[in-house]
């Protein structure tokens, strides 16, 4: 299954910055307690879906240091 193919379409349209932003803040949310279950299955479920989101772009610039990498590696000096 393909997880960021089942990302909500605003999930999929964030910056890793907004997306980490919003994932500090549904921890923070989760952490100070008060919520009722559904609340806080619903947080969960959209942290879930922000960290997925945020682990997306760490791969994809992981993936262009290697690229970048590799290139430089196999340019003549």
């Amino acid at each position: 299954m393909n997880e960021a193919a089942a990302l909500p379409a605003d999930v999929e349209a964030m910056t890793y910055e907004q997306a980490r932003d919003e994932l500090v803040s549904v921890v923070t949310r989760l952490e100070a307690g008060g919520a009722s279950l559904e609340e806080s299955l619903a947080l969960w479920e959209r942290g879930e879906a922000l960290a997925t989101r945020c682990e997306s772009w760490l791969e994809g610039a992981r993936a262009r240091l290697e690229a970048a990498r590799a290139a430089r590696s196999d340019s003549p000096d």
